[in-house]
C-alpha cells in the first residue's frame, strides 16, 4: 500500500496565525534589521533602546543615526578585540553592572528595576560596558609605548602654564596613624569621652616618637604601620588637613568604625615627584593622546568592516 504525502497551501487564517507565532517567540524578526555589521545585525530595537538610555543620562535625545554610527563602532571594536584575545566573560560584565550601580547607590537589582522603569533593558546597558571594556584594554596594550607621556613633556607643559611655585613643587608625608578603639554600638558618653582623650593627646604630644611611646601604653589604643604619601597621592582636603598639622603633632579626632582616628605627621619635605598639577597635567596628556589614537584606530578598522545599511541614511546635518 502506498503513503501519499499531500501538501496543501496554508489557508489565510492558518498562514496569519503561523506568521504571528514566529513573530512573537523571535525577537530579531518581530524588528526589522538596520544595519548589518560584518554578518551582525543592529535592529530597530536595539536603536531605540540606546535612544531611551541616552536621553536617561544626558536628558537629551540624540540624533538616531549618531546613535546607529556608535551601535557600529562598538560592533567593530569588539570583533577586533576578539581578534587579539580581549573578550570579558559574561561574569565580568555583571561585576562592572554591579560596579555601576554601586556608584549610583544601587545594587544591581535596584539599577535594573529602576531602568526598566524607563523603559530600558539591562542588556541595553551591558552592552556599552563591553564595547568600552575591551576597547580601552586593546588600545592600552597594543598602543602602550605610544601613549606614555614622559617626564619631560609634564615639565614642560607644567613651564608653559605660568603656574606659581607652591603648585608646581611635591610634599611628601610620612604618617602614622593612631587609633583609639571605641567597641561597636557603644553608647554616645562612651564615644565623647574618647574624644576628650584624643583631644588630649593632641595637646600633649609633640614628636611622633612620644606619640609611638604615650599610644603604646595606652589601653585599647593601637598605632598602624607608617605611611609615606606625596601631596598628589592625596584629596585636596587631606592635603590641606596635613598642611595645617606641625610636625610631631596630631590631626583633629575622627569618628570611624574603628574609633576615634588621628594622624600623626611625622615629616613632611619637598619632593621632585608628581605634585596635584603635575599628575593633573599628565593625565590630560595621556587622555589627549589616547582620544587621538582610539579614533584613527577605530576609523582604520571600520573601514574594513563589512556596513550594510538597511535603513536610507540620512544627509549630514538631518537628524
Amino acid at each position: 500500500m502506498k503513503m501519499i504525502l499531500l501538501f496543501r497551501p496554508l489557508s489565510r487564517l492558518a498562514l496569519f496565525a503561523f506568521l504571528s507565532f514566529v513573530g512573537l517567540n523571535s525577537p530579531l524578526l518581530a524588528q526589522s534589521v538596520a544595519v548589518m555589521v560584518n554578518g551582525e545585525p543592529i535592529t530597530t530595537f536595539d536603536i531605540e533602546q540606546r535612544i531611551r538610555l541616552i536621553k536617561i543620562s544626558t536628558h537629551k535625545s540624540p540624533p538616531r543615526q549618531e546613535v546607529i554610527e556608535e551601535l557600529i563602532g562598538e560592533k567593530v571594536k569588539i570583533r577586533e578585540a576578539k581578534k587579539f584575545g580581549v573578550n570579558p566573560t559574561s561574569t565580568d560584565i555583571d561585576q562592572a553592572y554591579a560596579s555601576m550601580g554601586a556608584r549610583m547607590g544601587m545594587s544591581p537589582e535596584q539599577l535594573t528595576k529602576s531602568i526598566g522603569s524607563q523603559g530600558v533593558r539591562p542588556d541595553t546597558i551591558k552592552a556599552r560596558l563591553r564595547a568600552d571594556m575591551v576597547w580601552g584594554s586593546l588600545v592600552r596594550g597594543r598602543f602602550k609605548e605610544s601613549l606614555l607621556v614622559s617626564d619631560r613633556d609634564v615639565n614642560e607643559a607644567l613651564k608653559n602654564s605660568g603656574e606659581d611655585k607652591s603648585k608646581i613643587e611635591g610634599v611628601e608625608y610620612r604618617m602614622r596613624p593612631v587609633v583609639l578603639i571605641v567597641p561597636r554600638g557603644a553608647a554616645g558618653p562612651v564615644v565623647e569621652a574618647r574624644r576628650n582623650e584624643a583631644n588630649s593627646l593632641r595637646e600633649r604630644i609633640q614628636s611622633c616618637s612620644e606619640a609611638v611611646r604615650t599610644v603604646k601604653a595606652m589601653r585599647n589604643a593601637t598605632l598602624r604601620d607608617p605611611i609615606t604619601k606625596t601631596s598628589a597621592d592625596l584629596p585636596p582636603t587631606l592635603r590641606d588637613l596635613l598642611d595645617k598639622t606641625p610636625v610631631g603633632h596630631l590631626t583633629p579626632p575622627e569618628i570611624t568604625r574603628q574609633g576615634v582616628e588621628m594622624v600623626a605627621v611625622c615629616e613632611k619635605k619637598v619632593t621632585s615627584v608628581d605634585t596635584p598639577k603635575k599628575k593633573e597635567i599628565r593625565e590630560k596628556m595621556f587622555a589627549d593622546k589616547y582620544e587621538k589614537r582610539s579614533k584613527s584606530y577605530l576609523d582604520d578598522i571600520r573601514r574594513s568592516a563589512m556596513i550594510e545599511y538597511r535603513e536610507s541614511r540620512p544627509e549630514k546635518g538631518d537628524k
